[in-house]
């Protein structure tokens, strides 16, 4: 076959038959390398054996889905770990994906063999964690490797239901003359091990490195190839969020929460509070600073309470700006907007903060009203009651939207000693009359304010 000259983007992989100054597919300045490559390389007969099948005639009577034996990865991952998967695993270094990894290889619920492949540690290193973790299994095989070639080898001797690859940017290929890491070989191993398992009905866990920025290190098309992506990252006292952001199998709103101990990672099996262990719900003999809302926030499965921290100063230069890294900062410029309008709250010279504390990322709709009032709170530098939470969506127009799950909500805040919950006024509620004491309903965002700060002095909102 002729030669034919294409360029390659070096971070993303896209193809161009010509030089471009900019990636168009990543956005990239000066990213295009010339390669040489033909233009029917591929074998003829690649796919000469392959056959299509009737879907009424596929069977699904055998399980489909194995329990990893930890409660919170079942949860992330929808139920369970399905067969014939790709599951990329990204996080920090040192937040414990290579600790996850082996306790997740030794309480997976199978009779199979798994393969733990690793192209950092040495067999005598993984021992040592394993003894730490008090991990002894006779089904974990171990392979300390990054040759591509003699890790299928192995693989087709070892026959595994599991394998672990930690990390993907270890391996590499002779097939592809380039350095590991490189985009091109994390494409390439990624596609042959994924080829590989799906026609084998194995599942496989990639671990992966992240960039300063917090994204998955490599070429964004290996979170494309794979069927899961799931984030490790940091909380709040010591907790470790595992997160999905793609689920092909599942729902992307669950988390799983790990806290490190000596003996390796432990199960948060009730993460309700969680992340305000520090606050006493019950708001007795204590007061909170300006600016802090609770909220009671659904994910996935799941009830948990957040809190939001606020704070409003003069803007530098008198240009108003937005601060966030916990949630949408759209979403904050948008609930100051109806505060300004609908409440007449002047926020358009101020800076606005907003945190979630913990560090977690809550971007569920529910938040908009505990946002807004922890923002009106720290501008009248006025605190809200301690024994107060809520939850709802705030419109354009001002009006309170009811938000889903909002029973579950209720009873899980009077259970835990919440005093009194704002919603909107709408929401649709079949609790038991024993909750209704709680209930405190507005049907705009100016009357919730009223009823949250209703021990103010009159017109002191209107002079800020």
């Amino acid at each position: 076959m002729k030669e034919k000259t294409i360029f390659e983007c070096k971070t993303c992989g896209h193809k161009e038959p010509r030089w471009l100054g900019r990636c168009p597919e990543c956005g990239s300045w000066n990213s295009f390398e010339e390669k040489k490559g033909t233009a029917g390389n591929r074998k003829q007969n690649e796919h000469e054996t392959a056959v299509s099948v009737p879907l009424s005639s596929i069977s699904n009577k055998e399980e489909m889905r194995l329990s990893s034996g930890i409660d919170e990865i079942d949860i992330v991952m929808g139920g369970g770990i399905m067969k014939g998967s790709a599951v990329l695993v990204g996080g920090e270094p040192g937040i414990g994906k290579s600790t996850l990894m082996l306790q997740l290889a030794a309480s997976v619920k199978t009779n199979g063999r798994i393969l733990y492949v690793s192209g950092e540690e040495s067999p005598g290193q993984i021992k040592v964690r394993a003894e730490r973790l008090n991990i002894s299994s006779e089904n974990i095989e171990v392979l300390s490797e990054t040759e591509l070639t003699s890790i299928v080898n192995v693989l087709n001797n070892v026959k595994p239901v599991l394998v672990i690859a930690d990390s993907i940017q270890t391996l590499h290929s002779s097939e592809i003359d380039s350095s590991p890491g490189n985009v091109n070989q994390v494409k390439y191993c990624t596609r042959q091990l994924i080829e590989y398992i799906k026609t084998r009905n194995i599942v496989l866990f990639l671990v992966a490195h992240v960039t300063k920025e917090g994204v998955i290190a490599g070429p964004k098309i290996a979170e494309h190839m794979v069927d899961t992506v799931l984030y490790f990252d940091h909380g709040e006292a010591g907790i470790r969020i595992l997160r999905s952001v793609k689920n092909r199998f599942g729902s992307v709103d669950e988390i799983g929460l790990f806290t490190m101990t000596k003996k390796g990672l432990k199960e948060v099996k009730n993460p309700v509070d969680a992340f305000i262990m520090h606050r006493n719900l019950t708001g007795e003999n204590k007061e909170l600073p300006p600016g802090i809302a609770t909220a009671i926030v659904y994910e996935g499965t799941r009830v948990y309470f957040v809190e939001i921290q606020s704070l409003v100063v003069p803007a530098k230069a008198g240009i108003s700006r937005v601060f966030t890294d916990t949630t949408d900062s759209r979403r904050i410029s948008r609930i100051a907007a109806v505060l300004e309008k609908h409440v007449k709250l002047k926020l358009s010279s101020m800076d606005i903060y907003v945190a979630i504390a913990g560090g977690i990322r809550v971007n569920e709709v529910g938040i908009e009203l505990p946002i807004a009032l922890s923002i009106y709170s720290a501008r009248i530098n006025v605190p809200l009651p301690p024994n107060m939470a809520s939850a709802g969506e705030v419109s354009l127009s001002g009006e309170l939207r009811p938000v889903s799950h909002m029973e579950r909500r209720i009873k899980t805040g009077a259970d835990l000693g919440i005093k009194r919950i704002i919603i909107p006024v709408n929401s649709k509620l079949k609790t038991e009359q024993k909750y209704d004491k709680f209930i405190a309903a507005a049907p705009t965002l100016k009357e919730s304010v009223k009823t949250v700060f209703s021990r103010m002095s009159p017109g002191k909102q209107d002079t800020l």
